[in-house]
């Protein structure tokens, strides 16, 4: 018995050997493999222990190439990687060492991207040689530049600035159309300005009930943007009104159809911050006035 688990331990060495080659062979410069001795069983936990070593590394190739970008070129090292991990997983000093191979990681690849990307399109950049330097001299203890607090203090004013410079880039242009259109329209004598900044013109009067903003409501509508582009449309939604609760739309309709009896048809002028603000909704860009038509169906009774 021993002596055929001796042959399949060196017939599961060998297909290992060759399965390793084949992964170096995609190299142009391979990294010498280190020889070892062949395995010797001499028990049933042996070959046990021998396998379940083995049959843990299913999957595992496909997942160092997938999400670790690990090139098996390159599998001599990350053995030899693993293998001081396994002999040191006591030591303090490899502990401590590791866990900056893995912070460094997370900086790298999370955190310090993260902030590049909120920077893009902004007047400011990172650059990431010098937010490294100021990560470890933080961990020092290094406060020639700055004290911790204060750099966090300083880093949350300039992102915020750097976010609002963003916006004005970006979206400025959009939120000043909307305003300008809304100033015009408002010295009008058909149209109507609430406290909240809502804009409204009647253009037919119903005589039904008014809703209030916890009931639900039957409505035609259809949206457009300031520069006539109609967005959405009851229509787009079938032959039939469009039935929801008053307050479970933006702001600006809710306030509308409070004030609106039922049969009644609104021109609604939407200030931004009364509909979908920051957001991007699709074809409605973030700090968009909107124009809606709406027509109150009825009220939907309990």
């Amino acid at each position: 018995m021993r002596h055929s688990m001796k042959i399949i331990a060196l017939a599961m060495i060998m297909a290992g050997a060759f399965c390793v080659e084949g992964y170096a062979g995609k190299k142009k410069t391979k990294t010498p493999k280190a020889v070892k001795n062949a395995v010797v069983m001499n028990s049933e936990s042996d070959t046990l222990s021998y396998v379940a070593g083995m049959s843990m590394t299913k999957g595992l190739v496909p997942f160092l190439q997938q999400s670790l970008g690990i090139d098996t070129a390159y599998m001599a090292d990350f053995i030899s990687g693993f293998e001081e991990a396994i002999a040191s997983a006591d030591s303090p000093q490899y502990k401590a060492y590791s866990a900056g191979m893995d912070i460094a990681k997370q900086l790298k690849e999370r955190m310090l991207a993260g902030i590049a990307r909120e920077l893009k399109d902004s007047p400011d950049s990172l650059v990431e040689s010098i937010a490294i330097r100021g990560f470890v001299d933080a961990l020092n203890g290094d406060t020639t530049m700055y004290k911790v607090e204060n750099a966090e203090l300083l880093f949350k004013d300039m992102m915020t600035e750097a976010k609002e410079a963003k916006i004005e880039k970006l979206y400025g242009p959009n939120r000043r159309a909307g305003e300008t259109f809304l100033a015009e329209n408002a010295k009008k004598d058909s149209v109507h300005t609430t406290a909240s900044g809502l804009q409204y013109k009647v253009i037919v009067e119903g005589t039904g009930e008014k809703p209030k903003a916890t009931d639900r409501v039957k409505v035609n509508y259809e949206g457009r943007l300031v520069d006539g582009t109609v967005f959405d449309s009851s229509a787009k939604h079938g032959d039939k009104p469009v039935e929801f609760a008053a307050n479970q739309v933006i702001t600006g309709w809710t306030e509308a159809l409070t004030l609106m009896p039922v049969g009644s048809k609104w021109e609604l002028y939407i200030p931004y911050n009364l509909a979908y603000g920051e957001r991007d909704s699709g074809m409605i860009k973030p700090y968009s006035a909107l124009i809606f038509t709406v027509e109150l169906i009825e009220i939907v009774k309990k």
